[in-house]
């Protein structure tokens, strides 16, 4: 079955699929909603097949009829299409960072196209836990989440350990970056979000 938003679907397609829907659920066959809306069975039946483009009176009258109100028919017509970005397990793009030859991989779950980011999500592996760590400076607020392992991770002159479950938010442009991993393999999520600067 079509889904209401498919842009492909017709008006009258539209309109028949959610009317006989509604009368099924209301559990009312086409005679009744005929009589209750003072319509021909044939014209109930015309319009559930989209056969017949019908006025905005018998519209009225038959979603009157199976308990359906004008807005509700039409709420879902002119949806957005939609179309997100899906990335599978392990097929993130890897990114190389400060850091990334020493045991830590990048995978960037998102990316936009063009010049302006608004955000950008990583995954981050990290499994040398004799690792002397770079600290990071960047525009924006940056949002950790700890998958797996744990990690005594600094932000300025504070100190955070931290571990599966546990999540951090702070502002990007003050010094950060692991202090410690205390229990490896460590894998945490890191989304940065890029202030507006327009």
């Amino acid at each position: 079955m079509q889904a209401p938003q498919d842009p492909k679907l017709r008006l009258e397609q539209y309109i028949g699929m959610k009317v006989k829907r509604k009368r099924v659920e209301q559990g009312l066959k086409i005679i009744d909603v005929a009589r209750i809306a003072n319509l021909s069975q044939g014209m109930v039946s015309k319009i559930e097949n989209a056969q017949v483009s019908t006025s905005l009176d018998t519209l009225s009258r038959l979603c009157d009829a199976i308990g359906l109100t004008i807005s509700t028919l039409f709420s879902d017509y002119d949806r957005p299409e939609g179309g997100a970005q899906l990335t599978r397990s392990g097929e993130g793009m890897e990114v190389v960072r400060r850091g990334t030859e020493k045991g830590h991989t990048y995978q960037l779950l998102s990316y936009q196209r063009g010049n302006k980011k608004s955000y950008e999500p990583f995954l981050i592996t990290m499994d040398d836990a004799a690792e002397v760590f770079p600290t990071f400076s960047h525009p924006g607020q940056e949002f950790i989440y700890l998958l797996e392992g744990q990690i005594l991770y600094r932000h300025g002159n504070h100190l955070y350990e931290m571990g599966p479950g546990d999540s951090l938010s702070f502002d990007a442009e003050i010094p950060h970056g692991p202090e410690a991993l205390i229990e490896v393999p460590i894998r945490l999520l890191s989304i940065i979000h890029y202030d507006d600067t327009e």
